[in-house]
């Protein structure tokens, strides 16, 4: 049984036409319901490849640089540590009261009063007062004054008053100094109020 297509009879070019364009048919019709498709698909593939090749050279970017961001952060660690021990964020009021005793040792002083006031705040720090009283030489006194603005920590001195002491027998000591010396506190940020 022989299908009819209506053909028979007619040259073969138009025979050939019919088949050309039945295929240029075929053609489109696969192309335009499943190629499509599939080029759609490949270019999100290839913008989605892109992206991750992006991705994969900032990390080479970051790896590269991960050794000049360590030497950054350890650097950062030792500037904030010098600053720390300028603007602490304690009061360390045992070593401050070592460290000022052993001056006033050094320097033929007689520690009379060392009274820690309290601290009060002010913007990102706080001012901690400490009330000394000493006897001792003028001369020397200047020189605690020296070496007390040589401390890493910030103190400044306040309200000094110096009165002469009348000879004591064999002491040596002609002035009582009073003042008050003023150090800071680095007040850190609370957590809770920077989110």
């Amino acid at each position: 049984m022989a299908i009819e297509t209506g053909l028979e009879g007619k040259p073969w070019y138009v025979v050939a036409g019919v088949g050309a364009a039945l295929a240029a048919g075929l053609v489109l019709a696969f192309y335009w319901f499943w190629l499509r498709d599939m080029g759609d698909q490949l270019a999100a593939k290839e913008a989605t490849l892109d992206a991750l090749h992006q991705k994969i050279s900032q990390g080479r970017n970051a790896k590269a640089r991960k050794a000049q961001f360590e030497e950054e952060v350890a650097r950062l660690q030792l500037e904030l540590e010098k600053l720390l021990r300028v603007l602490p964020t304690r009061r360390n009021t045992e070593d401050l009261l070592v460290r000022i005793r052993r001056l006033t040792e050094q320097g033929d002083f007689e520690l009379l009063r060392f009274a820690p006031q309290q601290p009060s705040r002010v913007d990102f720090y706080s001012q901690w007062p400490i009330k000394i009283e000493l006897e001792g030489t003028y001369h020397n006194l200047a020189q605690f004054f020296d070496k007390i603005g040589r401390f890493s920590r910030i103190i400044n001195i306040d309200s000094l008053n110096i009165n002469t002491l009348s000879t004591r027998g064999s002491g040596f000591h002609t002035i009582k100094a009073d003042f008050m010396a003023v150090t800071f506190l680095y007040n850190e940020p609370d957590p809770e109020s920077e989110s």
